[in-house]
């Protein structure tokens, strides 16, 4: 086929079927990650590192699919090529659907990582190494059969593809179909796959003749031979970008919640560059993203500094602002050296290896090796380092091999005085921690105050727990829990003398035992083996309890999934206080869960402070969809009790008993917000809902709001129903 045989009939059917075949490829792709990480998320507790985990997966298989196509292509004929490719296509075929096994929940006493990588590889592991290895193998195999034109277009279309997939997830396939029936329709969307790349491979052996005299012959993109820097640059740029795509997803689900949609924000931003950068040179400039780089790794330095100080949507866009230019820069520097068509499918085996290692060190070594969540520091001073190494190599640059010492002295004093911003935030992370732990779900620090007084468990900036250090005042209920808040009020006033089962989902540091009698048993539940060794060695609350403890270790979901009905007398969910929101445990099916453990008597109290949301609209359309009455208790700071301000709903199927806010000796410091149930119990709302849910549970009903002011009078606010 000649340098301009696709205008002809033939070639343009041929430039379809390579065209059809890629996108749909790469919308397979990146279709399943979303799909299958959101399938399992549940299961392993909503942690945001279930999604570095996935991420780490995929880029190793994408490596290992680039490997492939670069071996297939340059070691086997044509013929062996399509052979081999076609056997793998019809084996894959037979495994589907991808549908994870129940078998695959995961055991509390195994690596939560590891159990993520094999299920990943039992469900997708060979549909997905095939995908990924369909962009270069048939870039390659469309270069043999029409040779001097150019695949690269291939590999934008194959972006737009993955752009594509990612933002249909989300708004399109997610609400419409439960995870079971995205499986089955991804499944299908495989096989329909499996036949297209069946039909190129025919081509190929047919065209074996011409390919073998093409590969015989420079085209006249070919270029010089890339050196051995040239390949360092490919594998580091692409490892760069790969580790700033990674910390920046972290960093974003750790400030609002780990959902599907949060992660497709930064891939989408990921793909965009590449699709821009590799679509022609008019996308990028590099003296304006030189500029623009510079800006926004200060603005993103300063957004960490700030913490939680700054807005979460601030945060957000500056963290995903600066990774996009992050990615321009490495992505338009590949797009800038890539190679003539001989040495492309090397050329996508070192970017995919670049893009595993980051995933590697990302989602394996820096949750092990680090006590912080140091991956992003280390991914914004690799950043700073990128456009001096690409300016020292470039021979029309005057920073050409340390030229311009100048030059070279203000990049020095800017990467300095940069670093020192890190370093200042790196140590805000630890300071004066007496423990700092880090594993799968998170960082853990527990500090004592300035004055020493006071010891506080934190899960990144937010206080998950406190106790006095004075002997006196030890014993005291704190933060959250004092007996001025709902679930005080409740523990002290719910059923007092008799023997009460309290179940509490989350651990913290045990503030709720000191509610416990020696009649009652509390049983918690915590997914963070490190949270009950840190409860257990750095505070007391536990051990000075004359309650009966049981720790349950696991995802509360699945455990109380798999246990007998419990009845609870008191029901307590703590699990979102935290930066990062456990939708999961905030679903209709979970709500069905709760409502089975609870007697009919039974209270269930969920925390709802955030400094990020306002989760009480959620709850109460928990409470509208299981049919129960509500109250919203909010509690006021008491410096001198170490209570803080915080806000509790309680659900509970008989209207809730006022009296166990009036029996309080502080009922003048809340407020409180009795709800009727719309309807009674509702059933068969057994579809997992999607990402948004945390706005969707809920409608907005008229509500009978009553404040119980100082003077115990009831001021009656009525809102009708929003339209």
């Amino acid at each position: 086929m000649s340098a301009d045989s696709t205008t002809t009939p033939r070639g343009r059917s041929v430039l379809l079927l390579f065209a059809v075949t890629i996108f749909a490829s790469a919308f397979l792709l990146f279709q399943v990650q979303p799909l299958i990480s959101r399938f399992i998320l549940p299961w392993f507790g909503g942690s945001p590192a279930v999604w570095s985990t996935c991420m780490l997966f995929f880029q190793v298989v994408l490596f290992a699919g680039y490997l492939y196509a670069h071996l297939t292509s340059t070691k086997l004929s044509p013929r062996w090529q399509a052979i081999v490719h076609v056997c793998l296509l019809l084996g894959a075929a037979m495994l589907l659907p991808i549908t994870p096994d129940a078998s695959w929940k995961p055991d509390p006493a195994a690596n939560p990582s590891l159990r993520i990588i094999l299920l990943l590889a039992a469900c997708v592991g060979l549909p997905y190494f095939l995908l990924s290895s369909t962009g270069p193998l048939l870039q390659r195999w469309f270069s043999l059969q029409a040779p001097g034109v150019s695949p690269y277009r291939l590999y934008s279309l194959s972006n737009i593809g993955s752009l594509l997939a990612l933002i249909s997830y989300p708004f399109v396939v997610e609400p419409a179909f439960s995870s079971p029936v995205q499986a089955e329709i991804w499944s299908w969307g495989f096989r329909a796959f499996a036949v297209f790349c069946i039909v190129c491979s025919i081509g190929l052996v047919r065209a074996s003749n011409v390919t073998r005299q093409s590969e015989d012959v420079k085209d006249s993109d070919e270029g010089p031979a890339p050196t051995w820097g040239d390949r360092l640059m490919w594998f580091g740029l692409a490892a760069v970008a790969s580790v700033m795509l990674l910390a920046t997803t972290n960093q974003v689900c750790l400030d609002v919640a780990t959902v599907p949609f949060l992660w497709i924000l930064p891939l989408t931003i990921y793909l965009l560059s590449f699709i821009l950068c590799f679509d022609g040179d008019r996308w990028y400039s590099r003296k304006t993203y030189a500029a623009l780089f510079f800006i926004a790794l200060i603005a993103v330095i300063n957004t960490l500094l700030g913490g939680v100080q700054v807005s979460i949507i601030l945060q957000v866009m500056v963290y995903l602002a600066g990774l996009f230019l992050c990615c321009m820069v490495c992505h338009g520097e590949l797009a800038a050296q890539k190679p003539g068509t001989r040495h492309l499918t090397s050329f996508y085996l070192l970017m995919s290896a670049g893009g595993a290692v980051g995933g590697l060190f990302v989602g394996l070594i820096a949750p092990y090796v680090f006590n912080s969540y140091w991956e992003m520091h280390i991914g914004l001073f690799a950043c700073m380092l990128v456009m001096p190494a690409i300016y020292y190599r470039d021979k029309t640059s005057p920073l050409y091999r340390g030229q311009s010492r100048p030059g070279w002295m203000m990049i020095g004093l800017a990467v300095c005085l940069l670093s020192v911003g890190l370093i200042r935030h790196a140590w805000h992370l630890v300071g004066e921690s007496i423990a700092v732990s880090r594993n799968f779900y998170g960082v853990l620090r527990v500090e004592d105050d300035e004055q020493q007084t006071r010891r506080g468990l934190y899960h990144g900036t937010i206080l998950h727990g406190m106790q006095f250090l004075d002997d006196e005042k030890q014993s005291l209920p704190t933060s959250y829990y004092g007996q001025r808040s709902g679930v005080g009020a409740v523990m002290q006033h719910h059923r007092p003398g008799a023997a009460r089962r309290i179940g509490v989902v989350g651990l913290g540091v045990g503030t709720l035992a000191t509610y416990g009698t020696s009649h009652d048993v509390i049983r918690y539940y915590e997914i963070n083996p490190e949270v009950v060794r840190l409860a257990e060695e750095y505070f007391t609350f536990l051990s000075d309890t004359p309650s009966e403890l049981e720790v349950v270790l696991g995802d509360a979901r699945l455990s109380l999934e798999h246990e007998d009905d419990q009845q609870y007398d008191v029901l307590v969910l703590d699990a979102f206080s935290g930066d990062a929101i456990p939708t999961h445990l905030l679903t209709r099916e979970a709500g069905d869960l709760y409502a089975k453990h609870l007697k009919d008597d039974g209270i269930l109290c969920v925390h709802v402070s955030n400094i990020h949301f306002d989760l009480r609209p959620v709850v109460q359309g928990l409470a509208e969809h299981l049919g129960m009455y509500s109250a919203n208790v909010e509690g006021r700071a008491n410096e001198e009790q170490g209570t803080q301000h915080c806000h509790w709903m309680l659900l509970s199927r008989h209207p809730i008993n006022e009296q166990i806010i009036l029996a309080t000796d502080a009922f003048n410091e809340l407020f409180f917000f009795t709800t009727a149930p719309s309807s009674g119990p509702t059933t068969g709302a057994t579809s997992s809902p999607s990402y948004a849910d945390a706005a969707v549970l809920t409608h907005h009903s008229a509500v009978r709001s009553c404040r119980i002011g100082c003077s115990g009078l009831f001021d009656i606010v009525v809102r009708p129903a929003d339209k």
